[in-house]
């Protein structure tokens, strides 16, 4: 099952456990039965502390298998096969479960240990989706720190029934007990914030308390953790706050155009940038939403409020809040998000293995996504708004030797149909006849581009009639000591790479202010 550079990589992380791993495996006849047997004898192959097993217990998913060790109550499940992206997952569970300390910070690890009440986590995934395996990694961690805390991970193509009759469409989908609890991307510290309901709270207190920055960035993305590393190194004291720290860049999967790296994806580049920013003395507040900007008065502080109720204090702010996926507003949009209208292909692609779909928008984010559901679903119709495609003529070139892929160029959506409880079409009109067509589709991936995140300082800052922050040749705003850096501003070509210049413009802008003032 695993090649053998696998299974000497794995071999290496299984010495670091400390006690027996016991493996439970629920299968039946089917091939994916077998598959996971083989899975299950090359991990006991590689360390003389771990037992695989099979169970008889039928009310268990077919296949999957637990994870646990003698004397202790660990509720650790695979349903299905972890490979792909959740390959480590699997990896980290056996760490967990073998004794293997986390690096999670220690108090953080103090907060799941004394969560009372029962928890029972469903998470269902897709292999292919880079957002999903973050989720499952912080339940199991969960669990193996907690016995009131049980998690199964469920492979949703593989459990299509189970998909089918819990209407899931998007992946991550968590389920709580039995009722839904979030989806999407979320980390430890999201869903203790969502579990012990007096975290927030004692969160929000802890950082009003906090001395006034120097500067503090308000964003997480590549401008911001790059103001962040220039504003440290001069020796500044610098905060940065952010939703989530990485930003749109988390759901970028092929970066080709960032210069001297010749091709890497969105997680690997985040993970290298929160790895940057923490090898300097900058204090990152994650998983927090900025709320108000109050300008600064005559203590020469700026606020920035938070929805937490925290505020937190600054002799300059840079605001870096990037952009957020831009909607269609046609009716059905709101109504059927998570339930066919989708945003991700990457992650909610592979359920819906073998339906027609459909892509609205011709630029290179649309046709890279009709390109990678081409190789996914039965077929894609591609719909541009404009005469011709915008995206890059190799992209272009792809796409159009794809047999199953339609394009459809001058036509405007105007409703996204369904039938009340999920997606079954679309509707759009041909622009240069009038006309109004509908295509029947079980999904609707929209990639019409970005619309900078500006909704909480819209009574504050100097916006454009596109809402994005304007700003000097030095990154200042309107306002006299706040800065602005990225996506979020008037600056075209919204580019990673640009964006982290942007970024450490700013910085520098602002370290100038600071001197002046």
């Amino acid at each position: 099952m695993l090649d053998a550079n696998i299974k000497t990589q794995l071999k290496a992380y299984l010495e670091k456990i400390t006690q027996p791993i016991e493996i439970v495996a629920s299968v039946d006849g089917s091939d994916k039965s077998r598959e996971l047997l083989e899975l299950l004898d090359d991990i006991k192959s590689l360390s003389s502390l771990v037992t695989v097993q099979q169970s008889n217990d039928d009310t268990q998913r077919k296949p999957s298998f637990s994870l646990n060790s003698p004397g202790k109550n660990t509720s650790i499940r695979f349903a299905g096969l972890p490979m792909g992206h959740e390959f480590t997952s699997l990896v980290l569970a056996l760490l967990q479960v073998g004794g293997h300390p986390s690096k999670e910070a220690p108090e953080v690890i103090e907060q799941i240990r004394n969560i009372e009440g029962e928890f029972n986590f469903e998470t269902y995934i897709s292999l292919s989706c880079h957002n999903c395996p973050e989720v499952v990694q912080a339940i199991n961690l969960m669990a193996a720190i907690n016995p009131n805390i049980r998690h199964v991970m469920i492979d949703g193509a593989l459990f299509k029934k189970e998909v089918d009759e819990r209407k899931i469409m998007a992946v991550p989908t968590i389920f709580l007990n039995g009722q839904e609890f979030g989806h999407g991307r979320m980390g430890v510290q999201e869903i203790l914030n969502k579990i012990d309901t007096g975290a927030v709270k004692k969160e929000a207190e802890k950082l009003s308390a906090k001395e006034p920055f120097d500067v503090l960035i308000v964003g997480g993305g590549p401008a911001g953790a790059s103001a962040a590393i220039y504003s440290a190194r001069k020796g500044i004291r610098t905060g940065i706050v952010a939703e989530r720290f990485g930003g749109q860049v988390m759901d970028t999967m092929a970066i080709e155009n960032f210069i001297s790296v010749k091709e890497t994806d969105g997680p690997k580049l985040v993970a290298a940038l929160e790895e940057h920013v923490k090898s300097y003395d900058v204090d990152i507040m994650n998983l927090q939403r900025a709320a108000s900007l109050v300008p600064a008065s005559s203590n020469g502080l700026t606020e920035v409020q938070l929805e937490s109720g925290a505020v937190l204090k600054a002799k300059s702010v840079i605001i870096a809040t990037g952009a957020r996926w831009r909607e269609i507003n046609v009716p059905g949009e709101k109504e059927y998000r998570g339930r066919g209208v989708a945003y991700c292909p990457h992650c909610d692609g592979p359920l819906f293995k073998g339906r027609s779909v459909a892509v609205i928008g011709g630029g290179n984010s649309g046709v890279e996504a009709a390109i990678d559901l081409a190789g996914i679903v039965k077929d894609v119709t591609l719909i541009e708004f404009n005469g011709e495609l915008r995206a890059d003529a190799v992209l272009q070139k792809k796409l159009f030797s794809l047999p199953n892929v339609t394009v459809i160029a001058g036509a405007q959506t105007t409703e996204i149909n369904g039938d009340g409880e999920k997606v079954n079409g679309l509707t759009y009109i041909n622009r240069q006849t009038g006309e109004s067509h509908r295509i029947d589709v079980a999904a609707v991936f929209i990639q019409i581009g970005l619309v900078p995140n500006t909704d909480w300082i819209k009574n504050t800052v100097t916006l454009s009639k596109y809402g994005e922050i304007e700003v000097d040749v030095k990154g200042q705003t309107s306002i006299p000591g706040v800065f602005a850096a990225g996506d979020v501003t008037t600056v075209p070509f919204k580019q990673i790479i640009i964006a982290m210049g942007e970024g450490s413009k700013a910085a520098l802008g602002a370290f100038e202010h600071l001197i002046r003032h």
